[in-house]
Formats: structure tokens, sequence, C-alpha cells
């Protein structure tokens, strides 16, 4: 799977080659996730409160900024039988709420995980979904810490 970062925010400076070990790492945990389902490409958008407002009106109607949204899109009848996801990253968000919990890189990366979580098909829109989904969030996160992944994303 092709995985593209982007970084259009201009708030805070971001590590961009090691946002892309990490987001290369969830990657392969999507891909086992849905499997035996293949992906052809991921693409990751940095944005900004103000960027990923825009998008959280137009698409959901609420105007207001959102720490992570996800698109999947299933493959188009008579082509590759490839699934593709978009991923906005709300790096603002991430700062301040990372900043007020001690860690504004894991604050990333679980953005980055959650939306990674949401390709797969995971829905938090019940109490229990959502519990299922910070387990699995969780677990990956503990697990790409382990191997060095979610240091000096920011800054």
């Amino acid at each position: 799977m092709k995985i593209n970062l982007l970084n259009p925010q201009k708030n805070h400076p971001i590590q961009l080659n090691r946002l892309q070990k990490l987001a290369d790492w969830l990657g392969q945990k999507l891909a086992s996730k849905t499997a035996p389902a293949l992906w052809s490409e991921v693409s990751i958008v940095f944005l900004d409160d103000d960027g990923i407002t825009q998008t959280n009106r137009e698409y959901f109607g609420k105007n207001r900024p959102t720490d992570v949204i996800s698109f999947r899109y299933d493959p188009i009848p008579g082509e590759d039988d490839l699934l593709t996801g978009d991923l906005l990253v709300n790096v603002d968000r991430a700062m301040n709420e990372g900043a007020a919990r001690g860690n504004t890189d894991y604050e990333l990366a679980l953005y980055m995980a959650h939306g990674f979580d949401h390709l797969s098909g995971a829905e938090d829109n019940t109490p229990e979904k959502k519990k299922r989904m910070r387990a699995t969030e969780t677990a990956w996160l503990r697990k790409a810490a382990s191997e060095g992944l979610i240091t000096r994303l920011m800054g």
C-alpha cells in the first residue's frame, strides 16, 4: 500500500519523515485488519483547525474543528479491486490537546491511528463501539511506541 503525506498547514512544524514511518506501520495494521481486501493507497493530509472545519462543515454539517476525518473509497466496479482512503488530521488539535495531556507526539499518533481504524470499517457511534476502537488504537500505539515510532513527530 502506498501512503502519501501532505502538509498544507503552517501552524506547527511536523516531521514528515518520522510520520511516514508511523503511517507505513499503521498501514500494515490496516491491511491485516481488513484482509483479504487489498489497499492501493491512503493519503494523509495534515490540516489546521480552519482547514478541517471547512471539510467538517461541507461533508458533515458541523461548523467546528475535529481531530480526524476519514474517507474510505470502495473499488470502482470494473476497475482493480483495491481500496483507497483519505485521512485529514488536525495538527492544531493534536498540539492543543496533546499539550494538555502532556504528549503532543502521542496525540498526533492517536489521531492517525483513529483514522486508520475508521478506514478498516470500525465505527464509534455507540459507547461500546467507541470503547472497542480505543482498545485497538491503544494496542497499536503501545506496540508502535515500543518500536520507537512515536517520538519527535512534532517540532
